[in-house]
């Protein structure tokens, strides 16, 4: 009995409870029984306005099964319970939590997200053992003072309140790692964050920051800053001298100017899409060594500079929505597996080159790189002149772009001139789009050895045929518009592919075998009947970016999908699910998913 001495002392009546009628029937008697044995007890989802009084005096009251004289076996002997030190009370209905908190104060977890809070109780300094808070959720206007008396506490999870200020004294919050308060109402950052010296990851987007304080900079292992959905029209220069920033976000502010960043040189991602910037200049790219991903969607700009190769490690480059006419051709020296151009003015691109992907940009460019002298298609010329049988064949797109090109021609077969026509020459691309094909041709078959992009969209297909299982050097494969609703498990054997365009057939399921394909990055499978993906399984695919499920039969969003961490588009919209709301749809991929990690049942 002496572990419960120290308890036993703030409360005299330790022991005469038994009597007592609280709201115990709503927790079973076997959860607590459980509880006193792991030290963990989860009453989530239980529709509890108040916490039972049995949970907050656990290790305080002689159990009931005691008191009715029960037996007990060695492995049951109450006097040897264990201290809770996880609880879980989320998604219930509590709109307040009493003093008697302090009774538990071996908790090391508490989890009260989702639920109506207004205020959390002062005795919550005692809980000095608490590693791990999460009030998001709720309705806090304050935090109390008392919540900085909370040394050991590495994870502090506070989005989604309505706070309006944090309180003094925070910065004493030294062991703190992960701080999330996202989705309130700051307008303003203590300087004091500096002292958050332990500090990895800091999330204060959607909220109504004018500024962030200069001395932020003095937090020396903050890897992840998301200052996303704020009023921010400027950061501060001291933000380049963050020498451990690894992820920086700053989408859907006010920004005019890109950031420098002399000392960042381990800045894999920067999303500033969303904003005002008109500049891209040599000196913001000149230290970016490390970048991985550079969002910049959605501004004003009107040009990008040479000086874009100097980015050798990219491989995601959004530009979209902005006023470039034109592109340098340097940029096709990059290694990008993804560039987006959409909705801007270009002219020395066309259209068609735009719609077949990032790496026909990318070789195109590439191309505009070499052809410095005449261009050698009047030998071309001649020579589908001369051959009479392949004068439906776009010879000169097979020699100079390497394209075999038989689209828009409404056959239902690919004739044999159209393959003869390639003779010993490379081909990386294939495009037969537009034409009424049931089957793909078994000839493709023999372009294994080099095609990378296959489009086959706007035909008739029903299956896909073996032969094409076979290209294993295939990085891009569009079949939309077309009658598919199954896939071949053979296709496991695409071990490059990167991305699918399943868009516009009859898929019922995601295609199992997609999910055998360790390298896809992108799968669009928009406009089918899909009800239900594996969200499992689809966390193992570690290189998927794009998920676009719009228009399908999901009646459901499974949680665990918000472990796909890497997904940096998740479309939803279009579906009959009634969770998450239009409203978190319209906050984007990375809110989406928050919302659904809030929801994975502990």
């Amino acid at each position: 009995m002496s572990r419960l001495k120290g308890v036993a002392e703030r409360d005299t009546r330790v022991g005469f409870r038994a009597e007592r009628k609280d709201f115990g029937a709503s927790v079973p008697q076997g959860l607590l029984k459980a509880a006193r044995k792991s030290g963990q007890l989860n009453l989530s989802g239980r529709n509890l306005s108040e916490v039972p009084q049995c949970v907050w005096r656990i290790n305080v009251d002689i159990p009931e099964e005691a008191n009715q004289n029960l037996s007990f076996g060695a492995a049951e002997r109450w006097w040897e319970q264990t201290d809770l030190t996880k609880l879980i009370i989320s998604n219930n209905k509590l709109q307040s939590l009493t003093d008697d908190l302090r009774l538990l104060p071996a908790l090391t977890v508490l989890d009260i997200h989702d639920n109506q809070l207004t205020s959390l109780p002062s005795a919550i300094r005692e809980l000095e053992n608490l590693q791990k808070l999460n009030v998001s959720h709720n309705k806090l206007q304050i935090l109390p003072e008392e919540i900085t008396n909370l040394r050991n506490l590495k994870g502090l999870y506070l989005q989604h309140n309505e706070l309006t200020g944090i309180p003094e004294g925070f910065e004493q919050l030294f062991n703190l790692e992960d701080l999330d308060i996202s989705n309130n109402r700051l307008t303003t950052v203590p300087a004091s964050f500096s002292s958050l010296s332990s500090l990895v990851r800091l999330n204060l987007s959607s909220n109504q920051l004018k500024s962030l304080p200069a001395e932020i900079s003095g937090m020396k292992r903050l890897k992840h800053l998301d200052c996303n959905s704020n009023l921010l029209e400027a950061v501060p220069p001291e933000l380049a001298n963050m020498e451990s920033l690894e992820l920086l976000y700053l989408r859907r502010n006010k920004l005019r100017f890109l950031p420098e960043f002399p000392s960042c040189r381990l800045l894999k991602e920067l999303h500033v899409g969303e904003n005002q910037i008109e500049i891209l200049g040599p000196e913001h790219l000149k230290h970016l060594n490390s970048i991985l991903v550079l969002d910049l969607r959605d501004n004003k700009l009107k040009s990008v500079p040479d000086e874009i190769t100097l980015l050798q490690s990219l491989e995601r480059l959004d530009l979209s929505n902005n006023d470039i006419s034109s592109l340098p051709c340097s940029l096709g020296k990059l290694h990008l597996k993804f560039l987006a151009l959409e909705g801007n003015p270009l002219r020395t691109i066309r259209r068609e080159i735009i719609n077949k992907g990032t790496q026909e940009v990318l070789k195109y460019l590439r191309s505009k790189i070499k052809d410095d002298g005449p261009s050698p298609s009047d030998s071309v010329i001649g020579t589908a002149m001369t051959l009479p049988s392949e004068s439906r064949v776009n010879v000169h797109a097979i020699i100079t772009l390497k394209i075999l090109d038989y689209s828009d021609k409404q056959t239902t077969l690919i004739p044999d001139e159209v393959f003869d026509a390639v003779k010993s020459n490379v081909i990386t691309s294939v495009n037969f789009s537009k034409n009424q094909l049931c089957e793909i041709p078994k000839r493709i078959v023999e372009l294994k050895e080099m095609v990378s992009d296959v489009n086959l969209s706007f035909n008739k297909l029903s299956f896909i045929s073996l032969e094409l299982c076979m290209l294993q050097k295939l990085t891009f494969l569009d079949l939309r518009n077309n009658f598919l609703n199954s896939l071949p498990e053979e296709m496991e054997s695409l071990i490059k592919l990167q991305t699918i365009n399943l868009s516009f057939n009859r898929f019922k399921i995601l295609p199992e075998v997609l999910y055998h394909i360790p390298t896809l990055e992108t799968i669009l499978i928009s406009n089918n009947q899909v009800g239900s993906v594996d969200p499992q399984k689809m966390k193992a695919m570690e290189n998927l970016i794009t998920l676009d499920l719009q228009n399908n039969d999901l009646l459901q969003i499974p949680p665990e999908l918000g472990n796909c961490v890497n997904l940096r588009t998740l479309l939803l919209d279009g579906n009959p699910f009634r969770v998450p709301r239009a409203a978190i749809l319209m906050k984007g991929t990375a809110a989406i998913l928050e919302y659904l990690r809030d929801r994975i049942p502990t």
